[in-house]
Parts: structure tokens; C-alpha cells; sequence
């Protein structure tokens, strides 16, 4: 659709889906309009890969709707479950300024909205505009619990680049066959790694490569010479993807929900939590061809699926039941590729990064193997060495509290987290080539609920360093929160002397992919109060420990200080 017609769609929509609510206390910052949303939390059955199942969704559709809104607009979304499942809802990339208790992750800032219970969001767009989407942020129910915010400009505000003729959301996921919060129990039960999904998909499609998918497809029709803006979303589980389009060129100007100079390349990496928005033309001659999915996987032994997701940008003219022309992605291992992708970004105008740090951390991210304490161990000890895989940030493997940290905090609940997340490794060594793999040496992790306390105003430089302790791999690192700047990033061991920093044009990102075997430096001020998570968003890493908490403390006044809790905050 084109935007105007976008636009017209989702106002005649919110006007059929709103209602009232009672008024905070606190005051809110100042947004255009207030966007109404109903998300019902709800089962159905899917038909897919020969196989029928049940699904958790939003209001039975998958993906689940597309929120609309203009840039500053106020957002109202009452979330009712009507599954037996926890669920919440995270809103990837919103920055959520003074909106804390509203970000969504369970046991982080709110407890699970229980089976039959429900859940108001409110937050505000506050100068942001571009592609972001939400998520459940519960258990792995973000498999299929999940759906695009789509944030325009402000009324007459152009975009800065041709303006497309039509838009496209194109949303890149994991489907598995098994009930995914029971695959999750087992998984860690198990002590061993997570299987593979049995499939990818493109909005839900896989496409013709799987079994009884040749007509489970998903479809651009486009008009030759004529230039689409796709929006790109990876919300998958547990894989990093590439993604073509066969024998057209992508021009991104988007990463993150934020402009950046356009970059043309033939490909793309989005790891899981990133958006981006590319522009493509339709100059080629008249045919179908095929938009592929496929797999970047950095990691060394592990299993992983292979076959490529695929759907359709067909040309209006073409001969409808054609073979499509395929498309050409790197090779699943290829870090060049994903390297390429990432040096192209650059933040469309000149920026105001951080110059003088006054808080530095320097976090490892990495994979541990713990000693096997179990009676069963060829149940529950599949990990290498036949103990239990786990993760960790400074080799502290995060532990879910029983009650959310942000109300812990807020109400001074003991018990339930420290503040001593240590701001550099407790060891060092050589991270990249010299990780402790084998017995006799130590690859444990210490489980703790740690958090980092930072003054408001911090500004704050945080390098993540990716380590071999099993094996190194990219990490999607996403903080809550916040955007910030990559000011560098490379291979091997972070060294300061040599490290070479971008200050002028960096990108301004939410969800960093750490290089295998590499670093990468952001930047940020710390200049929102509440609980922050940051995690790295591969699920299965997440789930083992691979997470840290920020709590940036209060301001001066209203606007700098963390706001009461709303009365419908769920129990846990």
C-alpha cells in the first residue's frame, strides 16, 4: 500500500478500536495523537509443514497486527490473555521515556499478565519515527507472538530518500513443529543445546524449499520501474539470517528505525531484534523472482537449519505459475558478508556522540559449560564435556528474580537482586584464542541476579568483547531503553591503542551484532531512569544467562525521575 493510504487505513482502524482509559498521574511527555490498540492473546490452529498445530498469536493472526502511528504519537495497548500461558508484550526499539514499567520484559520490569488477566501499555514515540516491531517477552513465545510498528514522519516531513511507490513489511521468523514453551522446558532440562527450527518463513510463509509449502508462499506483486520500500524485521528464535532478492540490488536507509546514508549492496545480515528498511527497483526484466532467507550461523558444531525460506517479488506481466529466478545468499558462514553489511551503516547526518566518557564497561559476552550436577546426567548433562551449557556477561550467567526488578527496586523489595555487576571481566586473558575449553580448566559461570548502577546523565562507554569459551559467535546484543552509537567495532581482542573509532557519522543502533570473535564499542547517555535489560537476543543464549540489567537512577524533576507503577501492574 502507499503511505497515504497506510495512513488512511490505520485511521479509520483506530477509530473503530478505541476506547477510554483513565489518566496517569504522571506527566506524560507531550505526543500528537493517542493510537488505540485491543491485543487479545489467543491460541489457533495453523496448518504448515504437513502438519497441524496450535499456535499462540495476537488476535489469532500471524504475524500479529501492525501497529500504525506518526512520529511523537501516545500509544494505548490493552492486553487481555486468553491463553493458559504467561505472556507480555515487548516494544522492540521503543525508547520508552518515561515509560519504564511499560517495556515488557517479564521479571524486568513487569511480572507475566497471568491466563485471564490483562494489561494496559501506554508509552510515547518520543522523536522516533521509522520501522520497530513487538514481541512476546516470556518463555520462547515469541516464535510466533509478534507483529511490526510501522512510525511515519510527522505530517508533510518527507522522507529523505525517493519516495517509494508502495511499502512492505517483511518480517523474517523460525516455525517449529513442537509446542515451543514445552521445547524450551526440555531444552534446558536437557543441559544441551536447542534443535533447529523446521523451518524459516517469510511473514509466517516458508515457501516452496519445505515439505507441503509450494503454495504457502508469500508474494510482492510489483510494477516494472517502480521502487519499493521494504521493512525489514529478523524475529527469529535463534538464528541470524541473510536475505536477496534475486539479481536486484537493496539500498539501505534505514537501520534500527533510524536514517542512514544509503548503502546499495547485493545482500543483507539482520540478526534477531534488528530492523531495516531497504529501497528497491524493479528494473529487471519482467519475471518472478525469488526473495531469500537464509542462514548466517558464526558458530562453530552446531546444528542449524539449512534451507532457505522463499517467497515471491513477481513482476505484473510475468507468467504466473513460471519458476522463479533464484537468489544468490553468502554462505551460512560467511563473516565477510555480514562484515560488509555492517560497514555501510552510517548515520544519515553528522551526530552528537558522547566525546568525554565518564562511565566505562567492558563486558565479555560468551558460552559457558558448567560442571554436571545431576543424578541423570545423560538426561540433563548434554552439554560438551558432558556438563550443562550456560552464558554469561563478565562471566556472571543472569538469573531470573521471582518478582520483577523495576517494582523491587521502585518499592525497595530486598532479596531479589545486587547491584555488583562488575564493570570489567574478573579475569583477564586471551578471550578470542586462549578460552579455557578443556578440562582441567575452569568454564564455569557464576548465576547471580547482578545489576549496574548508573548515575543520570552517565555518559557511557560499554565495549562487548566476544569470547571462545566453547566457541565464538556473533551475539546480537539489544539494550532496552535506549539507542546507541557504534563507534567501532573489529576482530580479536579489544585493544584501546589500536581500536579505530567513528565520531562523526556512526550508526545509532538498538540491537549490536558483536563480531565472532571480535568487539564492538557503543556509546549512549544515560538519561532515561528505570530498569533496563540488555541481553543478547539470540533466545537460547538469553535463556541459559546471557543478560546484565542497567538501572539508571533518577534525575532533577519530574521529567528525569522514574514515575509511580500503574494500578493494573500484574502480580506475580
Amino acid at each position: 500500500m502507499s503511505l497515504m493510504a497506510n495512513l488512511l487505513c490505520f485511521s479509520v482502524l483506530l477509530l473503530t478500536m478505541s476506547f477510554s482509559y483513565c489518566c496517569m498521574a504522571h506527566k506524560w511527555p507531550a505526543g500528537g495523537s493517542t493510537r488505540f490498540y485491543d491485543f487479545k492473546v489467543q491460541t489457533m490452529k495453523v496448518n504448515k509443514l504437513c502438519n497441524t498445530k496450535e499456535i499462540v498469536t495476537i488476535n489469532k493472526m500471524f504475524p500479529g497486527p501492525i501497529v500504525y502511528a506518526q512520529e511523537d504519537d501516545r500509544i494505548i495497548v490493552k492486553v487481555t490473555n486468553e491463553t493458559p500461558y504467561n505472556a507480555t508484550i515487548h516494544w522492540h526499539g521503543v525508547r520508552q521515556k518515561s515509560s519504564c514499567w511499560f517495556d515488557g520484559p517479564s521479571y524486568i520490569t513487569q511480572c507475566p499478565i497471568q491466563a485471564g488477566a490483562s494489561f494496559t501499555y501506554e508509552f510515547t514515540l518520543v522523536q522516533q519515527k521509522g520501522t520497530f516491531f513487538w514481541h512476546a517477552h516470556v518463555s520462547w513465545l515469541r516464535a510466533t507472538v509478534y507483529g511490526a510498528i510501522v512510525v511515519y514522519p510527522k505530517t508533510e516531513v518527507p522522507y529523505p530518500f525517493e519516495h517509494p511507490y508502495e511499502e512492505h513489511i517483511v518480517i523474517l521468523g523460525e516455525y517449529w513443529l513442537r509446542d515451543v514453551v514445552q521445547l524450551e522446558r526440555e531444552v534446558l532440562a536437557s543441559g544441551g543445546a536447542a534443535p533447529p527450527a523446521d523451518a524459516f518463513t517469510i511473514n509466517s510463509h516458508p515457501g516452496p524449499n519445505y515439505n507441503c509449502s509450494r503454495n504457502d508462499v508469500y508474494k510482492i506483486d510489483v510494477v516494472p520501474g517502480k521502487t519499493y520500500l521494504l521493512r525489514l524485521i529478523n524475529a527469529g528464535l535463534n538464528m541470524e539470517n541473510f536475505f536477496a532478492i534475486a539479481y536486484h540490488k537493496l539500498t539501505i536507509v534505514e537501520a534500527d528505525a533510524e536514517y542512514t546514508k544509503p548503502f546499495t549492496t547485493d545482500r543483507v545480515m539482520l540478526g534477531p531484534g534488528q530492523t531495516m528498511n531497504v529501497l528497491v527497483t524493479a528494473n529487471q526484466p519482467i519475471g518472478k523472482y525469488s526473495m531469500a532467507m537464509g542462514p548466517y550461523m558464526s558458530a562453530q558444531n552446531i546444528s542449524f537449519q539449512n534451507i532457505s525460506a522463499i517467497a515471491y517479488f513477481q513482476y505484473s506481466g510475468a507468467v504466473p505459475n513460471s519458476m522463479s529466478l533464484p537468489a544468490k545468499l553468502p554462505s551460512f558462514n560467511d563473516n565477510l558478508a555480514a562484515k560488509t553489511v555492517m560497514d555501510g551503516l552510517r548515520s544519515l547526518n553528522p551526530v552528537n556522540v558522547p566525546k568525554e566518557i565518564d562511565t566505562e564497561l567492558f563486558v565479555t559476552v560468551g558460552l559457558n559449560v558448567n560442571k554436571c550436577r545431576s543424578k541423570t546426567p545423560r538426561n540433563n548433562c548434554r552439554g560438551m564435556n558432558n556438563g550443562t551449557f550456560a552464558a554469561s556477561m563478565n562471566n556472571i550467567s543472569f538469573v531470573m528474580p521471582t518478582v520483577s526488578i523495576l517494582e523491587a527496586y521502585y518499592k525497595k523489595i530486598g532479596g531479589q537482586f545486587t547491584v555488583d555487576f562488575p564493570g570489567a571481566p574478573l579475569r583477564f586473558y586471551d578471550f578470542v584464542n586462549g578460552a579455557p575449553n578443556n578440562a582441567p580448566n575452569n568454564t564455569q559461570a557464576i548465576n547471580g541476579t547482578r545489576t549496574k548502577v548508573l548515575k543520570f546523565g552517565s555518559k557511557v562507554q560499554l565495549i562487548f568483547q566476544d569470547t571462545s569459551t566453547v566457541t565464538t559467535e556473533n551475539h546480537p546484543i539489544h539494550l532496552h531503553g535506549y539507542s546507541f552509537y557504534v563507534v567501532g567495532y573489529g576482530t580479536g581482542n579489544y585493544n584501546p591503542q589500536t581500536a579505530n573509532f567513528n565520531l562523526i557519522d556512526p550508526p545509532y543502533m538498538n540491537t549490536i551484532g558483536v563480531p565472532v570473535g571480535g568487539w564492538a564499542a557503543i556509546r549512549f547517555v544515560a538519561d532515561n531512569p528505570g530498569v533496563w535489560f540488555m541481553h543478547c537476543h539470540l533466545e537460547i543464549h538469553q535463556l541459559w544467562g546471557l543478560g546484565a540489567v542497567l538501572i539508571v537512577e533518577n534525575g532533577e524533576g519530574e521529567l528525569e525521575t522514574l514515575p509511580h507503577p500503574p494500578a493494573d501492574l500484574p502480580r506475580c
